[in-house]
């Protein structure tokens, strides 16, 4: 890494060859979602997962990429709600592919474009807003093993709702 790395408050997990950075406010979630998708790598619905840092993480913007590698201080290690700080294997450094922003106040059933993207560092990157409360590992999976449909593929008047984001009442006749 570059001189330019700077260490923030954030989580990261590598997810294959990817790192999901999970960001939040003390108490949100950060550590336990990093805990859950190790095991939903070793379970097998994403592939193997390991942890790069908890807490405080270190970032650095290279080549277009962003990179992200664990505080030294805590390298390998994991706070445990309950149990306290535990030692796992970790990764070294990893490009990170997917940024979770835990309690965001800009979350939505159905967010805007721009909220599911972010820069950090010059680096644009896909990006996750999570509401207060609400489970993240559901979505992360979701957005780790699944592609982006159409926006709306039917227009607002064929919605009850008016909104044009559901699946049409007759698919099955049509």
């Amino acid at each position: 890494m570059s001189v330019a790395d700077k260490t923030v408050h954030a989580s990261a997990v590598l997810v294959g060859d990817r790192a999901v950075l999970i960001r939040g406010p003390s108490g949100a979630g950060k550590s336990r979602l990093v805990l859950e998708l190790i095991w939903a790598g070793q379970a097998g619905p994403i592939d193997a997962a390991m942890l790069v840092g908890d807490d405080r993480v270190r970032l650095a913007a290279r080549d277009g990429r962003l990179w992200v590698r664990p505080a030294q201080e805590l390298a390998g290690l994991i706070e445990v709600r309950g149990l306290g700080i535990r030692r796992l294997d970790h990764a070294a450094s990893a490009i990170v592919g997917l940024v979770v922003d835990l309690a965001a106040p800009d979350a939505a059933r159905l967010p805007e474009p721009r909220a599911l993207r972010t820069v950090i560092d010059g680096v644009e990157l896909p990006r996750i807003p999570v509401g207060a409360g609400f489970p993240a590992l559901p979505l992360v999976l979701a957005a780790l093993t699944t592609t982006e449909g159409a926006t709306s593929q039917h227009s607002p008047d064929d919605c009850p709702k008016g909104i044009g984001n559901h699946i049409s009442p007759t698919i099955a006749t049509e």
